[in-house]
């Protein structure tokens, strides 16, 4: 199983606003960085489609290391997203879960992608290289959605 480390991010000018994603991605031979935006989106969406779009570029099931800044993205994966599968998403608090479109297709890609994710949680703005690059490419995404206005 090929290792692959990936790091995301997504922005927001303004929240709501023109938001954009990044993801880097690395393994032993190869890079790759995508990114995008939209006019009307949030930041949360931005992080979580990051997410999305990374594994999704991934051709085969990989041993992923996935570093988010994102404590919503990180939490929502590992600590709130079974308990939201078991009340039919909605929140502790019966509240219907937000963003619910994305996380059912994340559930989805990391349940059939055959990957091993190893959830990491990064400081976001504070110098680690892979997360100054995945903001770079957030920020080149929220610029691509301007320009489409």
């Amino acid at each position: 199983m090929n290792a692959v480390e990936i790091y995301t991010d997504g922005a927001c000018k303004g929240n709501p606003g023109p938001g954009g994603w990044g993801a880097f991605l690395k393994s032993a031979d190869s890079q790759k960085e995508l990114f995008g935006g939209e006019l009307g989106t949030t930041n949360n969406r931005m992080e979580m489609t990051a997410v999305i779009e990374a594994l999704a570029a991934l051709k085969r099931p990989c041993q992923v290391t996935l570093h988010v800044d994102s404590q919503y993205v990180l939490k929502g994966m590992t600590e709130w997203l079974a308990g939201w599968k078991a009340r039919g998403w909605k929140t502790a608090a019966k509240q219907p879960v937000k963003n619910v479109d994305l996380w059912q297709r994340l559930d989805e890609l990391v349940s059939t992608s055959g990957h091993r994710i190893d959830w990491r949680w990064v400081r976001g703005h504070n110098g680690d290289p892979g997360n100054e690059h995945a903001d770079m490419l957030a920020n080149r995404g929220v610029e691509l959605a301007l320009r489409q206005r």
